[in-house]
């Protein structure tokens, strides 16, 4: 990670991430509606990764840590939709 094309790069995506967590926060103050809630926690949750990978240098992206932070993200997402999307009874 010691290229500066990387960091910037991993800068971008990181407040790309928190610009759609900041966005999906203030629908669900709007609506208080649980997905946008959740997407907006997944969407931060990224953010902070990428973050801290972008200031510490000597972390590898292909770190376990990393993984797992994009699996709850990805979690998220999923588990979101899924809420959204079950039947009316179930509500």
């Amino acid at each position: 990670m010691s290229d500066p094309v990387n960091s910037v790069l991993l800068g971008a995506v990181a407040m790309a991430s928190l610009l759609a967590s900041l966005f999906f926060l203030r629908f669900w103050r709007q609506t208080h509606d649980i997905f946008f809630a959740l997407f907006a926690l997944a969407f931060g949750v990224d953010a902070v990764g990428r973050f801290s990978l972008g200031l510490n240098p000597a972390w590898e992206e292909h770190a376990p840590i990393f993984y797992l932070l994009r699996l709850l993200t990805f979690s998220l997402i999923i588990f979101a939709i899924v809420i959204k999307n079950r039947p009316q009874s179930w509500k």
